[in-house]
This record gives structure tokens, C-alpha cells and sequence, in this order.
């Protein structure tokens, strides 16, 4: 299963942090000229967005952006508003409604995305 993006908004809805965990690699630069030929096809996967508001911290959001089947998004809200708290609140050089620039942040995050999309879910137990 695939965990395509991580993104935290503040309450004023402003884009604090941003992380593409997923991105698809170009094997060939491609150069257009005007006007486009396109065609847009509607394909039946679809990407789930979930959102998530954790009580402590009220107009924070985490969003994920996930695989459809990916199970245990909740569960994974949850590691990520506890990876927060733990690494970007409790950081004496971060302030609030402010971008999140702080490594140890950025190392759990990943770890708890690895983790979940290795289980295909993300279990209470982790």
C-alpha cells in the first residue's frame, strides 16, 4: 500500500509542513509545445484524503493522502499527532502556527510512515 503525502495546516489555514512520501519517478523528460494535445481519462482509483483533528491542539489538521486500500489511517493520524507533540511542540525553538523545520520531526515521521506502509496498516500496538 502506498502513503502518498503528509501535510499539517494551521488554524488559520496555512500550510506548515509538507512531506511526498510517494513520488513518482520521470524516466523520460518530456518537452510540450502549444497548444497541449490532452486527453483526460477518468480511471476508477482514487486517492483517499483523511483528515485529522486530535483534541490537545485544537485547529491543527494532519492530513494524509493514501492508497484507497491503505488500512489503519487513523491509527496513523494518531503516531503522527503524537510524533508532533513529542518532536515539534516540545522543540524550545519552535513556535506555534509556525513551519515545522526540526530533523528529529522529519526522522519519525518517515519511520512511522515506513512502518505503516510495511504492515499495510498501522496496528495499535505500534
Amino acid at each position: 500500500m502506498v502513503i502518498y503525502s503528509v501535510y499539517v495546516v494551521n488554524k488559520a489555514g496555512g500550510l506548515i509542513y509538507q512531506y511526498d512520501n510517494y513520488v513518482p519517478r520521470a524516466e523520460v523528460e518530456k518537452t510540450f509545445s502549444y497548444p497541449l494535445d490532452l486527453v483526460l481519462k477518468h480511471h476508477d482509483e482514487k486517492v483517499v484524503v483523511s483528515f485529522g483533528q486530535r483534541d490537545g491542539i485544537r485547529g491543527i489538521k494532519f492530513i494524509v493522502l493514501a492508497d484507497p486500500r491503505q488500512s489503519g489511517i487513523d491509527a496513523l493520524l494518531r503516531k503522527i499527532y503524537e510524533v508532533y507533540s513529542d518532536f515539534a511542540l516540545k522543540n524550545p525553538f519552535y513556535s506555534l502556527e509556525m513551519p515545522i523545520r526540526c530533523e528529529l520531526f522529519d526522522q519519525n515521521l518517515k519511520s512511522a510512515l515506513e512502518v505503516a506502509e510495511k504492515a499495510g496498516n498501522f496496528g495499535a500496538g505500534s
